[in-house]
Order: structure tokens, then sequence, then C-alpha cells
């Protein structure tokens, strides 16, 4: 690599924006991939639709060919000269990533979404509140034991995904690749709620582990009751990955704000500590406006989270101080082979009477650390359908060769694609600025986020009418 531009595209980091402007509720209805326009109607042709259970939709449980082994390939001779980088400069053997856009990735926040679904029946904001905190932890559950980086989005790439059955569709763009932003919509079927953002996570390498701090705003609107809620995720830092066995924690204070009450969720998401007695905790209350404590939350984001109100919660911390409660032996399955320096994870959450569950992660399917320790909603992301090619732009991820070729197995294949992809996307933007021309971006804009002001992506409404004459050529 002669230049800075050719070091800057050659790596695999993460390059996307995201957001999201609901400007398509009057067209939308619930339907498949052809729910807009005349022009999509042929989607639902029967011969091209995919199995069907029940009437919805099925989708598969498992990938092409099994995880390729890490354990011949040595990261400490790539990331002994970058301590203290971004990790988006940094070119990684392909055998680090999974077979996953990190748009792909962004989607996975979707796998809870019947949490949003039930804030929005629901009459009271604190009880809605609940509902909002419970799917902010939920979306990045999905990330315990994930060790595998995703490929980082080319400029313009596009991931859409419609769910029926969990009543939303999504859609997300990569809009910025210096610095990497990736952008999201996503909008439920029944005209109940609006989901967008931007992500530009930073990734730092320190020694042993690599952190990736997030960076941007994530906005959930319910619109039967004019609400917005606004959050930043907590930073995820993988450990050991010099030697030794992976793992992962996520740390920082999530504040979940509601711009028409004036409520605020605030969720500390605690790091490790000594001897690992918080690895994976989440706790946190709901405040009013007057900063007044109305709710108690705790749990693990690997786990469940439950809610309790605050006389019942200092009562049970009071007594907890003193001693007084007997130690329950903890019921989760310990890995005995794990390293002394991998904190094993302690006693499941002890339950405080009285307390309500809010949320519990799904169980994952009994294959999965064969799968990148995939979750069943994951696995399903990368599945190109019967028919599905004819309606997907050309920017879609499922059509990207460097990740089919990964999911399927062909490893070399997939490298040579990948270097291939880089390569013309660098010409690409040589060619741009030979030509004095600058990127256009194809669904979403730059402009202020409407509730906090701040910069963000907004969506440009029109994707689901499938207009895709004038997409680039990516791939």
């Amino acid at each position: 690599m002669n230049t800075e531009e050719e070091f800057f595209d050659a790596v695999t980091g993460f390059d996307s924006d995201h957001s999201g402007e609901f400007s398509e509720a009057s067209q939308k209805v619930p339907g498949g991939l052809g729910s807009d326009t005349s022009k999509s109607q042929s989607v639902g042709k029967t011969e091209a639709r995919p199995p069907q259970e029940n009437g919805l939709q099925t989708h598969r449980t498992s990938l092409p060919a099994p995880m390729f082994t890490r354990s011949d390939f040595s990261v400490w001779s790539i990331l002994k000269k970058c301590i203290g980088l971004e990790l988006s400069k940094i070119t990684m053997p392909i055998v680090f990533n999974e077979p996953l856009s990190f748009l792909q990735r962004i989607t996975e926040y979707m796998e809870h979404v019947y949490l949003i679904h039930k804030a929005s029946r629901q009459a009271q904001p604190l009880e809605r509140m609940q509902s909002v905190a419970a799917f902010a932890v939920s979306a990045v559950a999905s990330q315990w034991e994930r060790t595998g980086k995703p490929f980082n989005p080319l400029l313009g790439e596009t991931y859409e995904l419609i769910r029926e059955d969990l009543g939303f569709r999504f859609i997300s763009e990569q809009v910025s690749h210096h610095p990497p932003v990736s952008a999201f919509h996503a909008e439920g079927l029944s005209q109940d709620f609006v989901f967008h953002g931007s992500i530009y996570p930073k990734l730092k390498f320190w020694g042993k582990s690599v952190e990736a701090e997030p960076r941007g705003t994530i906005t959930l609107e319910l619109l039967q009751q004019n609400e917005a809620y606004t959050w930043t995720n907590p930073t995820c830092c993988v450990h050991n990955v010099i030697i030794g066995k992976l793992w992962i924690e996520q740390y920082g204070t999530v504040e979940i704000f509601n711009h028409r009450t004036g409520d605020k969720c605030v969720l500390h998401f605690k790091s490790c500590g000594l001897f690992g007695k918080e690895l994976h905790k989440v706790e946190g209350h709901i405040q009013d406006k007057n900063k007044k404590k109305l709710f108690m939350i705790y749990g693990k984001w690997t786990e469940c989270l439950w809610g309790v109100d605050p006389a019942s919660y200092e009562s049970f911390k009071k007594h907890e101080r003193r001693g007084d409660h007997p130690k329950k032996t903890h019921s989760e399955k310990v890995d005995s082979d794990v390293a002394d320096h991998v904190p094993e994870t302690q006693e499941t959450v002890q339950v405080i009477p009285g307390s309500r569950l809010l949320w519990r992660i799904n169980s994952r399917p009994p294959n999965s650390a064969q799968m990148y320790n995939f979750t069943s909603f994951t696995v399903s992301l990368n599945e190109l359908q019967a028919g599905m090619e004819e309606n997907l732009p050309p920017t879609d991820c499922r059509l990207r060769p460097d990740i089919r070729g990964m999911e399927n197995g062909h490893m070399d294949l997939a490298s040579r694609e990948k270097e291939r992809l880089e390569e013309k996307q660098r010409a690409a933007r040589r060619e741009r600025a030979q030509e004095e021309t600058a990127w256009r971006t194809r669904w979403f804009h730059q402009g202020s986020n409407p509730y906090t002001g701040t910069p963000d992506w907004l969506y440009t409404g029109g994707y689901f009418e499938r207009n895709f004459a004038d997409c680039p050529d990516i791939y």
C-alpha cells in the first residue's frame, strides 16, 4: 500500500452510518418484500416463496458450513505493532471474521423487537420505559461469546430485512467510509414504531484486549404515544486476543431519555471487577423529570432483566450488606477448562421478592458454537431465499461474494474476493477524485437528530418502492 487511502481501505474495520426518519408510514402494509408498490408485487409469486409453516415464512436453522478453526493463526503477529491504535486501520486475516457484514450485525438489535411492540401497547409511561430499557439491553445480548469480527461494509452497501412474523422491516446503508458510518431505519408493519440511528464505533487495541467504543445516537419513536427515546450503547471489550480463552464484557452507563415526559432510565453495565463478581451485571433505575426514582432494574445482559419498586430493592440490598441472605449455589454450568485469568460465570441473578421479569434471552441453537456462536435469529440474516435476489438491490450484503464464500466454508475464495472488493472500492474513489465528483448516498442523508440536535443520518425514504436502477456496482 503506497498511500494513506489504500491503508485505510484495506481494513476490515467498521464503516457505516445509520439513521431513519418515518416518511413512508402512509404506504406501509404488513407484507413481504413487495409491500410498497406495484413494481415489487412479483415477490409474492408462489414458486418464489421459501417454505411456509402455519402461513408464515420459515427460516434456516444452520449455516451451510461449520466455523473455520482459528487455532493455526497468530493474531499477535498482526497486532503487536498496533497497541493504542484504532483497529479500523489494521488489516486482519479473514479467519478472524464472521460471515456477516456489520450492517447485518446491526440488524441483530431487532431480535427482541417484541419488546417494542409491547411498549407501544402499554398505557403508562413507566411501563413503557421498562420495556424500552429491556429492549436496549436485549439489543446487545447477541454479542455474548461472539469473538469474530463482522466484515467491514463497503461504501454504498445496504441490507434489508422484512420479518412479517416479528412485525417489522429494516433497511441500512453504509453512508461513509472515512470515518466509517452505518445508518439504519426500522419500522413496525403495524405502524406502531420507528427505530433508527447512526453507528460509528471506535475500536482500539490495548495489548491484551480490543475495545469497541460506541459512537452515535439510537432513537426509538413510539408513534401512537408520540414519544421518542434516545440512548447510546455500552462499550464492548474482547479480552485475551493474544493468548488464552477469549471472553467478552460490556461496560459503561447507558441513559435512555423520554423526550416527551422527561423520564430517564440510567443503566450501569458493570465491568468484570475483582474475581469476576460483576461480570455481565446490569443495574439501574428509572427516574422522573425531578430525579425521583420510580423503579429499579437489575439482571445480566447475557441472561435476563428484572425490575422492582425502590423500597423493596433498598430493603433487599440492606439485608444483603448485612449478610442476611443465604448464598445460593449457582445453577449455570461453568467450564472447568477455562483459564485462570478468565472470570468464571457467577451464580445466576438472585431475584428480589416482588420483582417483575422484563426480558429473558432466547436460547441459542445446539450447534451455535460451530456457527460463530450465532443466535437462531442471526443464522437467518445472510440467507438468500428463493426468488429474493431478483428483488434485492445489487448492493445488498447477501450478494457479497466474500461473505458468501466464507459462509460456505471456502476461505481461500473469500479472502481473494475480499481483496478484490477492497481494491475495487479504492479504484472507484480514485476515479471520483480525478473527476472531482462526490459520493452520493442513496437512502439516507445527513442532518440533525430531531430530538437531540446532534449530527445524524436520516432516512430519505423510498427504498421499499424498489427502484434500484441507479444503485452503484460495488461488488
